[in-house]
């Protein structure tokens, strides 16, 4: 078994067109959470709040630079993460591609490092 994580990215379009049909959303969302526990492949799922209650740290300089809001112009925007304990990678993208995402929304699939890929010792 590998450990995949469904990254959830979305517009300002996208963003509102959710937020237009929260509810509805919702109530699909945790349907298909509901299936992948069931399927028993769900470690973890997450979401995240408004990009414009957070703050952005920038190490382009000699210190680092905080500033508000999301990271200058958003056009992707990361709202949240699915971890799955997944047999194969195109078993992830299979998973990705059953979310209830709004038009115009994206799902990057990544594998997550297991400890002994890590350079050095190993620890995290």
């Amino acid at each position: 078994m590998s450990t995949y994580m469904l990254i959830l990215r979305g517009t300002d379009e996208s963003n509102a067109a959710l937020m237009a049909s929260i509810g509805e959303a919702m109530a699909a969302t945790r349907t298909f959470i509901e299936e992948m526990v069931t399927a028993g492949v769900l470690l973890a799922a997450e979401g995240l709040d408004d990009p414009a209650q957070g703050v952005v740290v920038d190490f382009g300089g000699e210190a680092p630079v905080v500033t508000d809001g999301p990271y200058g112009e958003t056009k992707e925007l990361f709202g949240g993460y699915f971890l799955l304990d997944v047999a194969s990678k195109e078993e992830a993208v299979e998973w990705a591609r059953r979310f209830p995402a709004v038009r115009g929304s994206k799902i990057e699939v990544r594998r997550v490092a297991g400890a002994d890929e890590v350079p050095g010792d190993g620890r995290p």
